[in-house]
């Protein structure tokens, strides 16, 4: 009887250890200000726009997409990511970024774009009016 308890505790141990272990490595912060982002290595969301002054560049080759994008106080970044570009990036009003800072460049695990509403037009022509 004593042997279940044991294992039993053993199995919940391990348990808690790895939820500890995974509840660390998906702690994800969100960051508006590019400069901060080059001082940390943690993985980080980071939202901004893109510099269409600086366009894009593809390698299908290696399937990289790459881009400028610039937050809110102007600060540029280069984006690095690893697949094809986003459907609707060149029409998109910000791009919101997830990855991590390493050597010169942000490499991005996942992109994100907004798009401007269908509704925004609308709106602000009734505003007009």
């Amino acid at each position: 009887m004593k042997n279940k308890y044991m294992v039993g505790g053993f199995i919940i141990i391990v348990f808690l250890g790895i939820m500890a272990y995974l509840f660390t490595q998906t702690n994800i912060r969100y960051e508006e200000d590019f400069k901060k982002i080059i001082d940390t290595e943690n993985t980080v969301k980071a939202t901004g726009s893109w510099v269409k002054e600086k366009n894009y560049d593809i390698d299908k080759e290696r399937n990289i997409f790459s881009f400028y994008m610039r937050d809110y106080h102007g600060t540029e970044l280069k984006v690095v990511y690893k697949g094809t570009i986003p459907n609707n990036f060149e029409s998109s009003t910000s791009v919101v970024v997830t990855g991590r800072y390493i050597n010169g460049a942000f490499h991005a695990s996942d992109i994100l774009t907004k798009c401007p509403s269908k509704y925004e037009s609308e709106f602000e022509q009734q505003a007009k009016s």
